[in-house]
């Protein structure tokens, strides 16, 4: 965290640490590296590309982050497929031909029913378009866009680059305020480079062994102390091993839920075994640690 004096003089640094200590309050540990990039966000205003592990925090940043500034979350999620239309908006045409089938007798001229039928009133305004739309900054999440194709890639480029879209209906519309856009992606492949031109750029790596401990104690401050750092070493020991799927925090989080819920008084193997569906999601890593050896995995949480 900047240091006092450093905030004192620099009131930049200031507020970087207060995004620092609101995160925390909010239940999310931020470094310095985050909480600048996210400040940057905020103040240039400029789309925040961040990628990293599955499980590491990613998507919170942006959920924090409204919460943080008391505005909206709107909430994009990429999936193989995703086009324009389903991002921006639909003509709800069911409406449509009810509306058409009830002006059939009408004698007003053809152009005021096409104006009537793409009005608002039909318009579906779906995630970017309602991003565009709110009175206030919003914050825009688009989240896994590594699970989109390219094609949607280069689509998004007018909205990052002028927060414009263009509804051939409807002409050209301009965001109403810019929304802070937050980025997410897993590293599945890899993303355009106009795309990353258009954003900062923050990487998200497994916690260290401290950070992870901060970070279950921020989310869960009623869980058992000395519970909660073997949880952690636990799943940071799995984590070091060659797994299809390492567990991220977000496994962490739930194995501390679990350990609690059960009312854990103590992380020995047999609790290690009962709680591997928590921490692994492949049949392949649960063989493995099994091959390994739980008691021998658990008799280093102590070293």
């Amino acid at each position: 965290m900047p240091s006092p004096t450093a905030g004192a003089e620099n009131p930049e640094l200031r507020e970087i640490g207060e995004f620092i200590n609101g995160f925390g309050r909010l239940g999310y540990v931020a470094d310095v590296g985050l909480a600048t990039a996210v400040y940057l966000l905020v103040r240039l205003p400029k789309p925040l590309l961040i990628e990293g592990h599955a499980g590491v925090g990613k998507t919170e940043v942006a959920k924090v982050l409204a919460s943080y500034l008391g505005t909206e979350l709107i909430r994009l999620q990429c999936y193989e497929g995703l086009d324009a239309q389903s991002a921006l908006y639909e003509w709800n045409y069911q409406k449509q031909l009810l509306a058409i089938k009830a002006r059939e007798r009408s004698d007003k001229p053809a152009e005021e029913l096409e104006r009537h039928i793409f009005g608002n009133d039909f318009l579906l305004k779906r995630p970017l378009l309602r991003s565009i739309l709110c009175e206030s900054a919003p914050v825009l999440l688009i989240d896994e866009i590594d699970r989109a194709d390219e094609a949607f890639e280069a689509f998004l480029l007018e909205i990052l680059s002028e927060f414009q879209v263009t509804i051939p209906e409807l002409g050209t519309i301009q965001a109403k305020q810019i929304p802070h856009v937050v980025l997410t992606s897993n590293s599945t492949r890899e993303l355009s480079d106009a795309l990353k031109r258009r954003c900062l750029y923050h990487w998200i790596d497994y916690p260290s062994l401290q950070k992870e401990i901060e970070i279950v104690r921020a989310r869960l401050p009623e869980f058992d102390y000395d519970l909660s750092s073997e949880v952690v070493r636990f799943v940071q020991l799995i984590r070091q091993m060659n797994l299809s799927k390492p567990p991220g925090v977000a496994e962490t989080l739930d194995l501390s839920r679990a350990s609690m819920l059960l009312r854990m008084k103590q992380f020995d193997s047999a609790t290690a075994e009962q709680m591997l569906g928590c921490v692994l999601k492949s049949a392949s890593d649960l063989a493995r640690i099994r091959q390994e050896g739980i008691e021998k995995l658990v008799s280093r949480i102590s070293q």
